[in-house]
């Protein structure tokens, strides 16, 4: 009888963890890639509630509302007098320095399901002259889902700002912050019956996608007709009788998985130049010329630099021709306005987005 040797029992071992590896990459590949109809589309009828709000930030370094007495941004004076009054405390209001306080708009957006002492975040912006709202802390505010209406919420806590903008060498405008879980529901507001409506609405109308979703639930349910598309932004729904409650189906519903369409898109942070392709996006060949840099996507072997021209072989990804533009120091701006041009001429064929 013949017996394997212990080097071949190794490799067989490892044989079969390659494989095993390589089946598990691929399962996670296609999980990656499906989406829940949840994700893709809106229940119909029920808009989120929008609160807003005027408040003080405090605590800040010298950055806030440029106010001396009652000259410059008067109503963050009179909102500190008001404020203090509220504490006995009476302060003319020629005698307050409020370079430390700054007037801001606080906003934000709900579900309508959502039930008293649910949490939820907030976004703050200036609206007076506050250099940058860096270290700031959100003074309670008021929500109210319209101006004059009684509040049915409050907002405090400390500001955060984005990643970029919190490194004091940046350049990028502090005069915006938000407050996860920085707001509080404090009264009821008006909820929309739960499953009133049939009919799903995409995040992203497209026919392509609504096909596939109404394909999808037939699939689930086996029964043709579940869903049928109204147009590429609307599905309608006629579930059969399951047994079950209406919202126990339409929450079925919502947790069909699918793989949609990925639109091909390029997204440039107009801030910071950072570039997002979606999927492995590759450029043909052209020839940009922009404030003092020639991209050329031609017939070479490799990337080369030389004096403000930059030289790649077609076929190149979107991600290594934006790595090489940022290599060569190319402002936002001017890598927004390379990547229109290598749509405009056909070199791309994607959706650039700038924001």
């Amino acid at each position: 009888m013949r017996t394997s040797s212990p080097s071949q029992h190794v490799r067989q071992v490892l044989a079969w963890l390659c494989i095993a590896t390589a089946l598990l990459i691929v399962v996670a590949e296609a999980s990656a890639q499906e989406s829940r109809v949840r994700d893709l589309v809106l229940a119909d009828m029920v808009p989120p509630v929008r609160l807003m709000g005027y408040g003080l930030v405090t605590g800040l370094a010298g950055t806030g509302d440029r106010v001396s007495g009652t000259a410059g941004a008067a109503q963050t004076v009179t909102s500190i007098v008001n404020l203090l009054r509220r504490f006995d405390v009476e302060v003319p209001a020629e005698l307050l320095r409020t370079k430390n306080v700054a007037a801001v708009l606080v906003t934000a957006e709900v579900s309508p399901y959502l039930r008293p002492g649910g949490r939820f975040e907030v976004r703050v912006s200036s609206v007076g002259d506050a250099a940058s709202l860096r270290g700031g802390v959100l003074w309670m505010t008021p929500m109210v889902a319209d101006a004059g209406q009684r509040p049915v919420g409050g907002a405090q806590g400390a500001l955060l700002l984005s990643p970029s903008a919190m490194s004091r060498a940046s350049s990028e405008p502090t005069n915006t912050a938000r407050i996860p879980d920085g707001g509080v529901l404090e009264a009821e507001i008006p909820h929309p019956p739960l499953a009133s409506s049939t009919k799903l609405l995409l995040r992203e109308p497209d026919l392509g996608t609504a096909t596939r979703i109404a394909a999808a639930i037939d699939s689930v349910f086996a029964t043709p007709g579940t869903a049928k598309v109204d147009d590429p932004g609307s599905i309608s729904l006629a579930p059969k009788d399951t047994g079950t409650s209406l919202a126990a189906t339409l929450a079925r519903i919502r947790d069909v998985r699918l793989r949609p369409d990925r639109a091909a898109r390029v997204v440039i942070d107009a801030r910071d130049g950072t570039v997002i392709a979606g999927g492995e996006l590759l450029v043909g060949e052209a020839v940009i010329s922009h404030a003092g840099i020639t991209l050329t996507v031609g017939t070479v072997t490799d990337t080369s630099r030389i004096r403000g021209d930059l030289r790649v072989a077609p076929g190149t990804s979107v991600q290594r021709i934006a790595s090489a533009l940022h290599a060569i120091q190319t402002t936002p701006a001017e890598i927004a306005a390379i990547f229109e041009g290598l749509r405009s001429v056909g070199a791309i064929s994607a959706e650039i987005v700038v924001r």
